[in-house]
């Protein structure tokens, strides 16, 4: 053992066939490294070109990349009143036959006779410019889809992803309302529908001030992941001159029937409507003497005056019906209509009328348009209420909710109350 391990240790073992088989085994390490780092350069450089017998350099072709066809885009054709599916479709090289084949095939599932005017036809055409497909919206979640196979027409009714979000927006007035949603984010739309839900209980042309503020839970609408309008307003808390108003909607399990009341259970829809134009401005107030714009005397005046422009919608402040729709000397055209428990109401100035004597109309139905016409010196609306035969004050009076919440679904109630107003707290538990 003494004499295996001097030999192993000796110079003649260092010197001899193993130093030479380490520097052969180095050797062939270096080469193989050598080759995987040309291999790499290959890879990671550009492409080369190649030299032809001539000498002249040949660009080697790049890879091919793939590209995702795009979508085929549609031809669109807005609806113009008064036209014919045959009008519309021979633009695009349908003949009469082919036009009359796709309409009573189609009538099956749709009557493409009651295309509405301003509405979309998309059409979609194959390399030869020939229409394969027509889309047409039936509602904001289903379309009428037609395919063309041969000489014929197939049409079904397709749905698009269609979803529908709870969403949370707070504000401050510092002006107006529209103004104030726009800063938190959200339409002109939702707004509107703020002002409608609240119209009975908040003059919102006359009471709101700056300091004022607002929040509110309500439903988004998403059509293939795109906005598609808002849906029912939830919950909303409003602060106005120090009063604080609320709305919740609730659900009947019952009937389905839903409406919004306050935390009381009480509803927060009332006789009367507060105004007849939303977000008009008040020209003038009832009083008792007034100077007349035009004859320059002073004497009553029994209705607001709201500025609005021309051909501005006019609503009915309740159900009623029309005892009065023409000219009425001074007052020009003229609507007047009765209601419930004793009241009229009477719209003055008008340029347009869109009812009739005995029509029955309802709470916020468009009923004529802002004019100016009769006694007037500028577009406007002369709002008037009377009640019992004798004109009242309609910015001063305070009309009564109409039905309240069942009484047997009083604590179904408190829950969603509860459940609205800790999410109005935190609103991030929506999410």
């Amino acid at each position: 053992m003494r004499r295996r391990a001097e030999f192993l240790r000796s110079p003649e073992f260092q010197a001899g066939p193993r130093r030479r088989r380490r520097s052969l085994r180095l050797l062939l390490i270096g080469a193989a490294a050598a080759v995987f780092a040309a291999a790499g350069l290959l890879l990671l450089r550009p492409a080369r070109s190649v030299v032809a017998g001539n000498g002249r350099p040949i660009k080697s072709a790049p890879f091919p990349r793939f590209t995702a066809p795009s979508p085929p885009q549609p031809d669109i054709e807005v609806i113009p009143p008064g036209t014919t599916l045959s009008a519309l479709l021979a633009r695009h090289g349908f003949s009469a036959g082919e036009s009359y084949t796709l309409w009573r095939e189609v009538r099956p599932v749709f009557d493409m006779q009651k295309l509405i005017a301003g509405h979309e036809l998309r059409l979609y055409k194959d390399a030869a410019g020939n229409v394969q497909t027509i889309d047409y919206d039936l509602d904001d979640r289903r379309y009428l889809r037609i395919d063309r196979v041969g000489k014929r027409f197939l049409p079904g009714i397709e749905n698009y992803r269609f979803e529908t979000k709870p969403a949370f927006a707070a504000g401050v007035i510092e002006d107006i309302l529209i103004n104030a949603v726009d800063k938190a984010g959200e339409k002109t739309v939702l707004a509107l529908a703020l002002a409608d839900l609240l119209a009975w209980d908040i003059d919102f042309n006359t009471e709101l001030r700056v300091g004022d503020a607002f929040r509110v839970i309500f439903e988004k609408n998403f059509r293939e992941g795109q906005f598609a309008g808002y849906g029912e307003i939830l919950a909303v808390e409003f602060l106005c001159q120090g009063r604080r108003f609320e709305a919740y909607r609730f659900v009947y399990p019952d009937t389905g029937a839903a409406d919004h009341f306050d935390g009381g259970g009480k509803s927060t829809r009332k006789e009367f409507l507060r105004a007849p134009i939303p977000f008009a401005p008040i020209t003038s107030r009832f009083s008792a003497s007034r100077l007349h714009p035009i004859f320059k005397v002073y004497r009553a005046h029994y209705g607001v005056d709201y500025g609005a422009p021309i051909g501005t919608a006019v609503q009915a402040t309740a159900d009623g019906v029309v005892t009065a729709a023409g000219w009425n000397g001074g007052a020009g055209q003229m609507i007047r209509i009765r209601h419930a428990h004793s009241y009229e109401t009477m719209y003055f100035h008008l340029s347009r009328i869109l009812v009739n004597v005995g029509d029955r109309v309802k709470m916020g139905q468009a009923i004529g348009r802002v004019g100016s016409t009769g006694e007037s010196t500028g577009p406007h609306l002369d709002y008037r209420i009377l009640q019992g035969g004798s004109f009242i004050n309609p910015l001063g009076k305070r009309f009564d909710p109409v039905a309240p919440l069942r009484k047997e679904f009083s604590a179904a109630f408190k829950e969603e109350v509860d459940k609205y107003r800790a999410l109005l707290e935190a609103p991030f538990r929506l999410f």
